[in-house]
C-alpha cells in the first residue's frame, strides 16, 4: 500500500474530521479511506484518531503526525508541479476562502476565467464572514479585505476596494443629510464588525485625513447585511462599492460625501508562510492580481 496515499487519506480525515467527507474530498470510497488510515496506524503502531459513532478527533500523537505530514505532502505536490510546468499545464485542487459577499459577487468572474484557462484545476470555495484559520482548515489561499492585523501569514496586495458611505432617502428625510463627515457622530451608523477599529471612519487622502468616531444600534460581520439594513432606512452604512453599486444607481441608497470619500481598503491574497506555494496557487494569485488591478 502506497505510503503517500495513506498519508493523504490521514490528512484528509484530519482536516475534515470525518471519514465520509474525506472520502468525498479524495474521490474514494469510505471503505478505502478507512483502510488507508488503519494501515497507517498499524504500520506506526499508534492510534492517530479517537473514533466514536458521532465524531472523529485527532489524538495528541495524531496531531503531531499531521504537522509532519503536511510539509512532506507539499514536497510531493512541488514535484508534481515541476512536471506540470514542463508541460505548461496546471492541475490539482485549490482551497480558497473569501468573505461571503465578495466571494459571491466579485470572485466568481475572475475565478471562472482561471478555471476555463486551466481545466485540470479544481477549486473548493469556503465563503465565510468569519476569518478561518488557514493551516488548521487546510486552506491554500484566503482573500481578505481591509487593514491587515499583525500575523505570521504572507500577504500580497491584489488591488484596492473603494468604500462608500451611504444612506437611504427615507433615513435622510427623517434624520437630516449630514453636511460633513464629523456630523456622523450624531447619526445612527451601521458598523462592519469585520474591520479593524471598525468604529473609526476615515475620510480624505493621506496627510489630509479626517477620523470620525461613529456609533449605532447595529453591527454585523457582513457588508451585504449592512447594505440591506441601510436600504431599509436603519442607518448610515459604509460598504465596499461593489456591494452598493446597484442600489446607488437605482436610488435606493444615496452616497454621502462624494467629494471626500472614505478610505479605500486593501484587497489581499493571504497564505501560510510555511506551506509550499504550488504553481497552481501562485498562478491563481497572479491571475487575481491582474484581474482586480484592472477592475477594482
Amino acid at each position: 500500500m502506497d505510503r503517500i496515499d495513506t498519508m493523504r487519506a490521514f490528512v484528509a480525515v484530519a482536516e475534515e474530521a470525518s471519514f465520509t467527507l474525506a472520502a468525498r474530498k479524495l474521490g474514494m470510497s469510505n471503505r478505502l479511506v478507512s483502510k488507508y488510515v488503519k494501515e497507517l496506524e498499524s504500520r506506526l503502531s499508534v492510534q492517530l484518531f479517537n473514533r466514536t459513532t458521532r465524531s472523529v478527533a485527532l489524538t495528541d500523537v495524531g496531531l503531531a503526525y499531521l504537522e509532519r505530514c503536511r510539509p512532506i505532502l507539499a514536497q510531493f505536490e512541488q514535484l508534481d508541479d515541476a512536471v506540470q510546468q514542463r508541460h505548461a499545464a496546471l492541475a490539482g485542487p485549490i482551497r480558497v476562502t473569501a468573505p461571503t459577499g465578495f466571494g459571491s459577487l466579485r470572485l466568481p468572474g475572475p475565478l471562472g476565467l482561471f478555471m476555463t484557462k486551466h481545466p485540470n484545476v479544481t477549486v473548493e470555495m469556503r465563503l465565510s464572514d468569519t476569518r478561518l484559520a488557514l493551516v488548521e482548515e487546510g486552506i491554500d489561499l484566503a482573500i481578505r479585505i481591509g487593514r491587515l492585523q499583525d500575523s505570521s501569514l504572507v500577504a500580497r496586495k491584489l488591488g484596492r476596494m473603494p468604500l462608500i458611505v451611504c444612506a437611504a432617502p427615507g433615513y435622510l428625510a427623517r434624520r437630516g443629510h449630514p453636511a460633513h463627515p464629523e456630523s456622523l457622530a450624531t447619526h445612527d451608523c451601521l458598523i462592519d464588525a469585520n474591520q479593524f477599529d471598525a468604529a473609526t471612519w476615515r475620510f480624505g487622502s493621506p496627510g489630509k485625513e479626517t477620523s470620525v468616531r461613529v456609533s449605532g444600534s447595529c453591527a454585523a460581520n457582513s457588508p451585504v447585511a449592512l447594505a440591506a439594513l441601510a436600504m431599509d432606512g436603519i442607518g448610515v452604512a459604509r460598504c465596499p462599492e461593489y456591494v452598493v453599486a446597484d442600489a446607488l444607481c437605482d436610488g435606493r441608497l444615496k452616497e454621502l460625501f462624494a467629494d471626500r470619500r472614505s478610505e479605500d481598503l486593501g484587497l489581499y491574497a493571504i497564505y501560510p508562510p510555511n506551506r509550499h506555494l504550488t504553481a497552481r496557487v501562485r498562478a491563481l494569485i497572479d491571475h487575481l492580481a491582474e484581474a482586480f488591478d484592472k477592475h477594482p
